[in-house]
């Protein structure tokens, strides 16, 4: 039977902090809980984003049983469970390993894989082959059991979207073949496309002994000589060196269908609807949307898509060969839209024109006893035009799920809400607006343009 392990502490990294392997890792999971002011809190790690619809429903058995009922999507893909009771021991870690959400105990909290959302459905090609081999690898790995709920995997089918996030290994499709990026090396080396799942474990397990010394938790923490020699490491057990510098944005999977072209027919204009893509405000989800959500997935492909910017891919087919996004060849309405038209009814985002598109928040005041103010509250009274970037809405210096590349920085700080524009590494001078919620909704709405 699975038990509970004691309720983890707050994460103690901070937005450019360090880490350290002196107090442990802290990240939670199903196994080890963290304890919030909204009681104590689930981490489930969903490797690639992907879902079958009854991996869905269980997940959404467990937030009912146990917790608040709802479900909230991370930065990563993953789901959150919250406000579970502190006696639930291990009832909610027995059901997700029964629905098959648990393989491994041991590296339950190390499954932390990304993988492009819109891989073989836009044109790109499929990372599936690679999401399930790298996954079985990890939990094969004792040593890989090692990796801390921090260290990252993407896998990128050559559209640049996940290559951005900063992932500690990266695989890229390129040209049939399989590109592997160390950290933020503009570096990469070229491999046979099947031999990328086993070149990303070497590199996780070539960090971990790297790591030994330095106590880091990421590749980014590693002192810049041992980094550099984890690469050269890397790559003389890889192919061809290639210089392609990592992508400075990640962009999120735009809602609404998703098109590929068509290649039953000869004119190569002709696309097809291959899935629907929507987004999740503030990635929070009560339980009638993951329901509707689920059953869409259950009508149209059985799987479910969460990906790294708080949205959800359903994967199709939506529509037959040379219809149009809106109608079918009936003149009636498409199932796409049809399903499109439901989802936005019941709250999500299905389209560019949402005031919800591209703004983000922590959970805030009162979930977190960290955060000095109400962020998602703040941030639903800011919502305005669309804007050009991102916002993300944190209520304490630590920005706890933060996007990454090019976006809007506002923190609640004693002195007020400090908005920034972040690129990269980079950061611009910073604006204070203090207690006036219509001026900080102008600033943010400034700022975004």
């Amino acid at each position: 039977m699975l038990a509970a392990m004691p309720d983890s502490a707050p994460s103690p990294l901070s937005a450019g902090g360090t880490s350290s392997r002196d107090g442990g890792d802290a990240c939670p999971g199903t196994l080890r809980l963290h304890r919030a002011d909204d009681g104590a809190l689930a981490r489930v790690r969903i490797p690639g984003g992907v879902l079958s619809a009854d991996r869905a429903d269980a997940l959404l058995a467990v937030a009912g049983r146990f917790g608040d009922g709802e479900l909230h999507l991370t930065s990563r893909g993953n789901v959150q469970l919250r406000g579970l009771d502190a006696e639930c021991g291990g009832g909610p870690a027995e059901l997700l390993d029964a629905a098959g959400l648990l393989p491994s105990a041991a590296h339950e909290r190390a499954r932390n894989i990304v993988a492009s959302p819109l891989a073989g459905l836009d044109g790109s090609p499929s990372v599936g082959g690679w999401l399930s081999e790298l996954d079985s690898l990890v939990c094969g790995s004792a040593t890989a059991a090692a990796l801390s709920g921090r260290f990252l995997f993407a896998l990128d089918s050559g559209r640049g979207d996940v290559d951005a996030l900063g992932a500690d290994v990266t695989l890229i499709a390129e040209d049939g073949d399989c590109l592997v990026r160390v950290g933020a090396a503009d570096e990469v080396f070229r491999l046979p496309s099947a031999d990328g799942p086993r070149a990303a474990l070497l590199a996780a397990e070539l960090f971990l002994r790297a790591a030994r010394d330095s106590g880091a938790w990421r590749v980014k923490d590693l002192p810049d000589d041992v980094r550099t020699a984890l690469v050269r490491a890397v790559g003389a057990t890889a192919g061809p060196v290639a210089h392609r510098p990592r992508p400075r944005t990640a962009k999120a999977p735009a809602p609404g269908p998703v098109t590929a072209p068509d290649n039953s027919t000869p004119a190569t204009t002709t696309t097809t609807v291959t899935a629907i893509s929507v987004g999740v405000p503030l990635g929070r989800l009560a339980p009638a949307q993951w329901r509707l959500l689920t059953e869409t997935a259950r009508r149209y492909g059985n799987e479910l898509r969460l990906t790294p910017w708080r949205g959800i891919v359903i994967p199709g087919p939506f529509e037959p060969p040379g219809s149009s996004t809106r109608s079918g060849r009936s003149g009636q309405p498409g199932r796409a839209a049809e399903a499109l038209d439901a989802l936005a009814a019941a709250g999500l985002i299905t389209g560019p024109d949402s005031p919800w598109t591209g703004v983000g928040a922590c959970i805030g005041h009162p979930g977190c006893a960290k955060s000095l103010s109400d962020v998602r509250a703040e941030a639903g009274a800011a919502v305005g035009p669309v804007g050009r970037l991102p916002v993300y809405w944190s209520g304490c210096e630590r920005r706890c799920g933060h996007p990454h590349g090019e976006w809007i920085d506002v923190v609640v700080t004693p002195e007020g809400h400090r908005i920034s524009h972040v690129r990269g590494e980079h950061r611009d001078p910073r604006t204070v607006v203090r207690n006036d919620p219509a001026a900080l909704a102008s600033a943010v709405s400034g700022a975004r343009a």
